[in-house]
């Protein structure tokens, strides 16, 4: 099986859209910790920069989410301490270390998300359900980075003319207020200018097909069967109250049975497949070269 971002946009896609589902809807304090275990080694295997700012700021968001919910919800029967004549229980901390990880676990599947599915990507799989909807999320993507170049070219030219100053509050707002004002105006008339350009070249016109490097293979065939098949049976085991955990008025985990035990199973092989097939590729990799 290929690399994960070698895969046809589509199965990747719809991947981490039940990833998603699967992570942010549910209370279940061992799907939490799974899926931030599983989508955390993703993101530390395909970020290239191995950044630790972000890791850095997962760490004091889950420890800020984790401590904020007991400070401010004293629901719960097991009391660990008292400040203020509020209780601090254990059941409140309990919830906000579950809601402290499926948090952390959204952001690092973002995140690897924003690394894999590429702009071209996204135009794809929008392609396939809407033109329009490609056209409207291409023209943002591109306009993102050219406003900022261009915001910048701007506020230094003014700076050169000795139009921008940074003396006071006062004078920076100005400033700025001036350069977003150009900023619109050269927003506005690049958008005329780009709506000229595609109807000339016959956006408008019907029987138009589109061109794409992908194709959807027997590898891209098995990644998409094995997600949905896990996502199904993992789905079920909410649905049927095999996993789940009650927070209040006691805290009460899924009970550890052959059902909930493979119930997590299928879930931390859908959470970890990504990291597993990345795994087995650069594993590959490495041996071949090893007998050039």
């Amino acid at each position: 099986m290929r690399k994960i971002e070698r895969q046809n946009p589509i199965s990747v896609f719809l991947y981490f859209l039940l990833s998603a589902f699967l992570t942010a809807f549910g209370t279940d304090i061992v799907i939490s910790f799974i899926s931030l275990l599983g989508f955390g080694l993703l993101y530390i295997l395909k970020d290239e920069n191995r950044g630790k700012k972000r890791h850095i700021f997962i760490l004091i968001l889950f420890l800020v989410s984790a401590f904020i919910n007991p400070v401010t919800n004293h629901r719960g029967v097991t009391a660990l301490f008292v400040v203020n004549d509020n209780p601090i229980t254990l059941e409140a901390f309990l919830y906000g270390v579950c809601m402290a990880g499926t948090i952390c676990s959204v952001i690092y599947l973002f995140s690897s998300f924003s690394l894999i599915m590429t702009s071209d990507k996204l135009i794809y799989v929008f392609g396939i359900i809407s033109p329009k909807i490609a056209l409207l999320l291409s023209m943002a993507l591109r306009y993102i980075p050219l406003f900022i170049r261009q915001y910048k070219r701007v506020k230094m030219s003014q700076k050169a003319m000795g139009l921008f100053k940074d003396g006071n509050i006062v004078d920076r707002f100005r400033g700025n207020v001036r350069v977003f004002s150009i900023m619109v105006t050269w927003a506005l008339e690049n958008g005329i200018i780009t709506a000229d350009s595609m109807a000339a070249r016959g956006y408008s016109e019907k029987r138009r097909t589109p061109f794409s490097f992908y194709r959807f293979t027997k590898s891209d065939f098995v990644f998409l069967s094995v997600s949905l098949v896990l996502f199904g049976i993992v789905s079920a085991g909410k649905i049927a109250g095999i996993i789940g955990t009650a927070f209040y008025p006691e805290f009460v985990p899924a009970g550890l049975n052959i059902k909930s035990i493979m119930v997590y199973i299928c879930f931390s092989v859908m959470a970890f497949m990504p990291s597993i097939i990345e795994a087995k590729e650069e594993l590959k990799w490495k041996y071949l070269t090893s007998k050039i």
